[in-house]
């Protein structure tokens, strides 16, 4: 499989990617900003979430929530996601409405600041904190994912802090506070414009250059706090949550090389020897076999600076306990630390992960994102051409080395749910081997 892909920038720093694929009449639009909560200031978190909901509450020329009113009237789909490292929007639609999503994006991107207004930023703190008590708070095991990389960073790395932010910096923020993190990020020279999809060429380019071309580049922006972490914990690091579960569960968390190494292909097939689909380790042996879990999986977050993670999680089957669980996971990471993997493993492993890969990329949108990532991360959008290709050359050797240097009791962070009735000395956070 090989994806056509253009590749330039605007006199502003706007990198654009053109993606042509004519199969299907449609086209999607996908802007990445290069920010994401690592780029907060550890006393005003959650601007970069906080500007997720933002974005679609009207520019210059577009009403709030008229984005949304518009790309559905014209038949397509739209959203927004952030991430630690990136924010991103994007639209799907029908081909001939291409225009649209550019003129939409490049208005937010060049003329949201007029609109911005104190009513509008007091109601989307408010949404952000109902998204958080619907989704965190109140959620079962709904804080992992702020407390994983809280234990897998130290307190002040720009990974460490959560994502969503904190409710306090988010009611403390003043409107020029706001405004001042939208001109230091979301700017031209900060961004990756990719248009995938059923396209006239010259055309498009006629438009992009109409709509973002007098945008002004942005200023200098802070750089990113110190990204480096030793390679592996230096122990095991255990924290137990009780919360309103049902069923204990258990996150397993190793350090692994950044994505975009040839160490982080070797993590990759790992987690999926580990825990992709029905014939992976976790569910053979935990779900089907031991009966120990109801699901167990593994997957890597893909961070692409300071450190990777892999992580394995599963949940328990009625009427086992959490050290059971927790045991048969931690069974499961000492035999591939010891042992490694098959060449048989990482041949299905490949070809799963190859499979899903190349179905994604049959999608206009998906095919979108994955080239404003390597845009970003890596400043060649071409790179997903060489993906399977990194894969392949991943030898079984190579994520034997991998699980030996970094699936070990050294470096592991162990956050376990409990149902909160469990006694409270359960809750007790535990620490054994070196200070990492």
């Amino acid at each position: 499989m090989h994806i056509p892909v253009e590749s330039y920038h605007l006199p502003n720093g706007l990198h654009v990617v053109l993606s042509e694929d004519h199969t299907a009449p449609i086209v999607a639009v996908n802007l990445w900003y290069h920010v994401g909560s690592a780029n907060e200031r550890l006393d005003r978190t959650g601007f970069a979430h906080l500007f997720e909901h933002m974005l679609f509450q009207g520019s210059a020329n577009v009403e709030a929530n008229e984005h949304f009113e518009l790309v559905q009237r014209a038949g397509g789909t739209l959203n927004g996601s952030t991430w630690l490292d990136r924010t991103n929007y994007y639209e799907t639609l029908p081909s001939h409405q291409l225009a649209l999503a550019l003129w939409l994006e490049a208005d937010r991107m060049g003329r949201m600041l007029p609109a911005m207004t104190q009513q509008k930023l007091d109601t989307q703190r408010d949404v952000v904190k109902n998204e958080r008590r619907w989704s965190v708070d109140n959620q079962p095991y709904g804080t992992w994912w702020e407390r994983l990389p809280a234990l897998a960073f130290p307190e002040g790395h720009p990974f460490n802090h959560s994502l969503i932010g904190s409710m306090e910096h988010l009611t403390d923020a003043s409107l020029e506070d706001v405004a001042d993190f939208f001109r230091t990020y979301y700017t031209p020279d900060n961004a990756v414009l990719t248009v995938a999809g059923d396209f006239d060429r010259a055309e498009t380019v006629r438009l992009i250059e109409e709509y973002f071309g007098a945008i002004p580049r942005g200023g200098p922006r802070p750089p990113l706090r110190d990204m480096r972490v030793s390679p592996t914990f230096g122990n095991t690091r255990r924290e137990v949550v009780p919360d309103a579960v049902a069923l204990p569960r258990v996150f397993v968390t190793c350090r692994t090389p950044v994505f975009g190494t040839d160490g982080y292909y070797a993590a990759s097939l790992a987690g999926a020897v580990l825990g992709m689909r029905t014939g992976c380790r976790l569910e053979q042996s935990l779900v089907r076999r031991q009966r120990i879990a109801s699901q167990a999986s593994a997957f890597t977050y893909d961070l692409a600076k300071g450190s990777d993670l892999l992580v394995v999680d599963a949940t328990a089957h009625p009427g086992v306990t959490v050290e059971q669980l927790e045991n048969a996971v931690l069974a499961e990471l000492d035999a591939m630390h010891e042992h490694g993997v098959t060449e048989d493993e990482v041949t299905r492993a490949r070809a799963l992960i190859e499979t899903s890969f190349v179905m994604s990329m049959q999608s206009a949108a998906e095919r979108a994102d994955q080239l404003s990532r390597f845009a970003t991360y890596f400043g060649d959008p071409a790179l997903v051409n060489t993906q399977v290709a990194r894969y392949n050359a991943t030898t079984a050797a190579a994520v034997s080395r991998l699980a030996r240097e970094c699936l070990g009791p050294d470096n592991r962070v162990v956050l376990v749910f409990v149902p909160s009735e469990e006694p409270a000395a359960e809750a007790e956070a535990e620490l054994t081997g070196a200070t990492a």
